[in-house]
């Protein structure tokens, strides 16, 4: 067994990130996924930029262990290949926009009829139905109407700002492998399949209430104007660069007091207990930082962690893949793909002690497993499947 979801096969029909990077999540634990692109061209990810040797390394970075199977799905011969491997099959997902899975013969009620056992997975961006279900979607539109840009922002009246990531896509990737590992898990104990609806919207409005919706938790009581919370500021500039500090109990702050020799903080009455830290928060940050302005980074840290202050140094991306610690989880690896040469990726970051998730096969070239994947589902190649 080479991860727990092994022998577990799913037919794969997303493009870019949050679908792929969902089955990749899959695959990465043992499950056999065969990815479905259209001929001309395949998934858009493969054009994008930073390439090597004709791959990019976004679609490398997102479709490790998989097989690609070029279909023209608008042809019958193409369709009627999709639904057997469907029927034959634990998973099968798609990203389309909704309704068009429906309209080209591979919705869920079309092919529940032929799989019961099917777990089938809708992707969609605003939703899947409402005023917006139809709309083209982007990451940036969802950070926009799930308020994240404002929560970014720190306060309502501030200017919203985007995640410089693509924060939406990618926790929808996330979500979508935990979901159809769950409803998996579910038909090993009812034997039977079901729908996964999942929208990036949904996601990140979930993901944003377990900390960020506090103010409109309590129905009757909602806070009218959001101010920044303090941990979105607690990053100190020093000597020769930046360091992130984060003081919450008394022992913690009386810990920083020592570290860097100011005793006088100890004693002001603004910051005499948790709570008025919080209210004197800006007063709070102004102090920390006119305190460690003038400390080299390792001195400082060497301090703060003398005194078990929570803080650690900020890093580029560079340094961190060269961080002691990054090296001791072992999370960054390196694999040699047949085309792109040798790749620096991180590997799946659960580690099973049993069932341990690998690296497997490398992001396949378009249609480079069509006639063999076909012929493990007993699909005849002639006629109008692509053959590439």
């Amino acid at each position: 067994m080479t991860g727990p979801l092994n022998d577990v096969r799913v037919i794969d029909l997303t493009t870019v990130i949050s679908g792929p990077l969902a089955t990749m999540t899959l695959g990465d634990q043992g499950a056999d996924i065969i990815k479905i692109e259209q001929p001309n061209g395949g998934d858009f990810s493969r054009h994008v930029a930073t390439r090597r040797g004709g791959m990019s390394a976004s679609f490398l970075n997102n479709n490790r262990n998989k097989r690609s199977v070029t279909l023209d799905l608008k042809t019958k011969d193409g369709l009627n290949a999709a639904q057997s491997m469907a029927a034959q099959s634990d998973v099968f997902i798609q990203n389309f926009r909704p309704g068009v899975a429906d309209r080209l013969g591979l919705g869920y009620d079309a092919l529940s009829a032929l799989n019961p056992k099917l777990i089938y997975v809708s992707i969609a961006g605003f939703g899947h139905s409402g005023p917006l279900a139809q709309n083209p979607v982007y990451d940036p539109l969802i950070q926009a109407i799930s308020a994240l840009t404002t929560v970014q922002a720190g306060s309502d009246e501030d200017r919203p700002r985007l995640v410089r990531t693509i924060l939406p896509d990618k926790l929808t990737g996330i979500q979508t492998s935990q979901a159809i590992a769950a409803a998996l898990f579910a038909r090993e104990r009812t034997g039977e399949g079901q729908h996964i609806q999942i929208s990036m919207l949904d996601v990140i409005i979930a993901f944003l209430w377990s900390s960020d919706m506090n103010g409109h938790t309590f129905v009757g009581d909602e806070l009218e104007r959001e101010e920044a919370q303090s941990y979105i500021d607690l990053i100190y500039e020093v000597a020769n660069g930046f360091v992130s500090i984060a003081v919450m109990q008394d022992k913690q702050w009386k810990g920083f007091t020592e570290a860097v020799s100011r005793p006088d903080l100890l004693d002001d009455p603004r910051f005499a207990t948790p709570e008025l830290r919080e209210v004197n928060r800006d007063a709070r940050l102004e102090a920390i930082q006119d305190a460690v302005k003038g400390y080299d980074i390792a001195d400082l840290v060497k301090l703060l962690d003398a005194q078990n202050v929570p803080n650690a140094p900020v890093l580029t991306r560079t340094q961190m893949r060269q961080h002691p610690q990054v090296a001791a989880n072992g999370i960054v690896v390196e694999t040699l793909h047949p085309i792109a040469g040798l790749l620096r990726q991180a590997r799946h970051p659960s580690q099973f002690s049993k069932t341990p998730a690998t690296i497997r096969r490398p992001a396949p070239a378009l249609g480079a497993h069509t006639l063999e994947v076909l012929a493990e589902f007993g699909i005849s190649t002639s006629g109008d499947t692509d053959k590439s």
